[in-house]
């Protein structure tokens, strides 16, 4: 009963975290984040254009709502109407949301094509998904590794942990090892799960695609601007579904080249190339 009644108390912890346990920029933003990447930036221009047109139809709907509300009402002498339809207004309401429907679908299309055209890729990551934890390969480089939550959270987590998670930095967004990617590089990753249904998350990348066991899922990313950047696993997949962070250091060429071979062979003089771009 005790280990039914942890594992219960896990998988709530995970859900709710795996909901709240966002930067406090994310969770007080009212309008979509821009991302740094150019699938991002796509996904915020279509966000906005749709967003204005909406706006401009809702006005003209409610600001004529509004105004027959307030002009035709019976103590201004209005008397109910003498006709059951009118032709010219039906037409003009059906052929104006059918020419929006027509635009945005001509805007949208290229941009979902783009979305999954991996062609002229730089670079392949696999990603596998496992409970709970990520692995990354460098595909072609010889090179793989695991990313699992950071010790520091696993910690504070525990049952009967007198360590307040509010005193552990990126509480359950931080891992041991995160993924190293160069910065102005088209990035082709493969997709799958070892165990169950996984999705890997990254905002600000506008990146969630499913892991599915013996499947492959395809895309790309492109970063635009060295930083960290944090996701999480967006598909339930079991009691520690919400303590399996994504986080990814995007870095300069030249310091991914050094921090690919060190890790590859870890020579003292390359070790200290790595140290520094794990310390920025």
């Amino acid at each position: 009963m005790h280990r039914v009644a942890t594992n219960a108390r896990h998988l709530l912890t995970g859900l709710a975290l795996g909901v709240l346990a966002f930067p406090a920029q994310a969770a007080w933003t009212l309008n979509m984040t821009q991302g740094v990447t150019s699938t991002a930036q796509e996904a915020y221009d279509l966000h906005m254009l749709v967003f204005w047109i909406c706006t401009i139809v809702g006005i003209g709907v409610f600001g004529s709502m509004i105004y027959a509300i307030v002009v035709f009402r019976k103590s201004k002498g209005a008397v109910p109407a003498t006709f059951s339809h009118n032709t010219n207004a039906e037409i003009i309401w059906t052929v104006i949301p059918t020419l929006i429907l027509f635009y945005l679908g001509y805007v949208t299309a290229p941009a979902l094509i783009r979305i999954d055209d991996t062609r002229n890729s730089e670079m392949t990551l696999k990603i596998t998904g496992y409970q709970w934890k990520w692995q990354y390969e460098y595909v072609g480089q010889d090179y793989s590794f695991f990313s699992t939550l950071a010790a520091s959270s696993n910690a504070a987590r525990q049952l009967g942990s007198d360590i307040a998670p509010a005193s552990v930095e990126n509480y359950l967004r931080d891992v041991d090892k995160p993924l190293v990617v160069p910065v102005g590089v088209k990035i082709r990753y493969l997709l799958t799960a070892n165990d169950v249904l996984h999705a890997w998350w990254v905002p600000a990348f506008s990146v969630k695609r499913d892991a599915i066991p013996g499947y492959v899922n395809e895309g790309w990313f492109k970063v635009d601007k060295a930083g960290v950047y944090r996701g999480q696993c967006a598909e339930l997949c079991g009691k520690d579904h919400g303590f399996m962070p994504i986080v990814v250091r995007a870095v300069p060429r030249a310091e991914f080249d050094a921090w690919l071979a060190a890790q590859k062979s870890p020579s003292p003089a390359v070790a200290v190339a790595s140290a520094a771009v794990a310390a920025n």
